[in-house]
């Protein structure tokens, strides 16, 4: 926690994998993984008879209560609660009329140290409410001010106190982006206004605690509005290896998911997909398929691999070596969520029908691919699914009732659609 702004820094260990809310009241399954019960009562009320973490078959569905863990996370939140407390009285939240007063006041203030303060109080009114961020996000001069200041700072020179009036700038911003009506109008006043802001961005991202990146990330992700936009965040020096770095197994699971965010929001260039795959950007993809993640990094993982896999280097990726990324594309069919399915069948048919991959069919085939395909087309699947998955069957050029009553359904689930 820090005095400035209230943050609250979850031990990665009491969250829960599902909801990846700290958990009220965590249980293990047969398999070792703790949830919290609420979470792993729904997946499994929802027909599912799996690990959400590991994706191994349950021999059996009873929680055990993980004490020890339920203690900790008490203790954790009472001294939370003991702390925020003290900390909400000094620093209780401004009215829209003082926040306007303060607003003012940035615009002529000198000293660095004042406009931080300033701007630490319009932060936390931000962190208030919707409606407040709607506020701050109308007033459309404020946001140009902010934009100003990440335009005002030579990072080889600049002084900390200037730094850190720019970090505040930056978390404001980020805070309420969703809430600016015009986004290509924004995105304009950060990267195409005569002063360059964007390495501000950047530079902080690089340099910045996970919170901070996270922010960095998500601003990114917002002002890459058409090709032009993502191909100048995608070719500033630095940071597409500094996102590649962000989504490694070990960094904070949320930083990994902002990364990724930002990763699918500037990819469609060629250009930019080009250098991803330089990058080796699908060998850390299959890294993260590969281990027990979150329901959202899972799609956004084969996402990425969608869109990589619109480009011949990215299909021959896709499909080499032994054929272990496609191989774990296949096992994630049915397996997480509609969108991640959905995705997992554009990248079968991508590489198998619509380029014909030979590398592509055999790494389907020895993965039982051809079965899972067959049982989505029993599914209530979307249409455009649906195609695919009928060109998919063409390419294999196999009996579908034969291939389906050799297979015993039970063993296998089926998320449904």
């Amino acid at each position: 926690m820090r005095k400035d702004d209230l943050y609250i820094t979850v031990p990665t260990f009491f969250r829960c994998p599902i909801s990846l809310d700290v958990m009220k009241s965590p249980v293990s399954l047969c398999t070792g993984v703790t949830y919290d019960r609420a979470s792993i009562q729904r997946w499994l009320d929802g027909g599912n008879n799996t690990c959400p973490a590991t994706m191994q078959i349950l021999q059996n569905k009873d929680f055990i209560p993980n004490r020890t863990l339920q203690r900790l996370i008490e203790i954790w939140s009472d001294s939370v609660r003991r702390r925020t407390s003290v900390e909400s009285a000094e620093l209780a939240a401004p009215t829209r009329d003082e926040i306007s007063d303060a607003i003012d006041r940035v615009k002529i203030e000198k000293e660095e140290r004042y406009d931080r303060e300033i701007l630490s109080k319009i932060l936390r009114f931000a962190r208030e409410s919707d409606d407040n961020r709607g506020f701050l996000a109308g007033k459309d001069d404020f946001v140009r001010l902010l934009v100003d200041l990440m335009g005002q700072v030579d990072f080889k020179t600049t002084s900390t106190p200037k730094l850190l009036v720019v970090q505040e700038a930056v978390k404001i911003l980020s805070m309420i982006r969703t809430k600016i009506s015009d986004r290509r109008r924004f995105s304009n006043l950060i990267l195409n206004n005569g002063r360059d802001r964007l390495t501000a961005i950047v530079f902080l991202f690089k340099t910045g605690n996970v919170e901070l990146k996270v922010d960095c990330a998500g601003l990114l992700e917002f002002i890459a509005v058409d090709a032009e936009s993502k191909l100048l965040i995608a070719e500033r020096d630095g940071l597409v290896t500094e996102l590649m770095k962000s989504i490694s197994r070990e960094s904070d699971p949320s930083l990994i998911e902002s990364s990724l965010s930002c990763l699918v929001a500037i990819s469609s260039p060629k250009r930019v997909k080009l250098n991803l795959l330089r990058e080796k950007l699908i060998k850390d993809l299959t890294k993260l398929l590969t281990d027990p993640t979150s329901v959202s990094v899972t799609e956004k993982c084969l996402k990425l691999l969608e869109i990589l896999a619109s480009t011949k280097e990215g299909r021959s990726e896709i499909c080499g070596g032994d054929g272990e990324c496609l191989k774990t594309v296949v096992k994630k069919l049915m397996k997480v969520s509609t969108s991640a399915t959905e995705h997992a069948v554009t990248v079968l048919w991508s590489v198998s029908y619509l380029f014909k991959e030979e590398k592509a069919l055999e790494a389907v085939t020895s993965t039982n691919g051809v079965t899972k395909i067959l049982l989505l087309l029993q599914s209530n699947c979307s249409p455009a699914v649906r195609r695919m998955l009928t060109d998919l069957l063409k390419v294999f050029k196999v009996n579908s009732r034969s291939c389906l009553s050799a297979y015993d359904t039970k063993t296998t689930h089926i998320m449904p659609f």
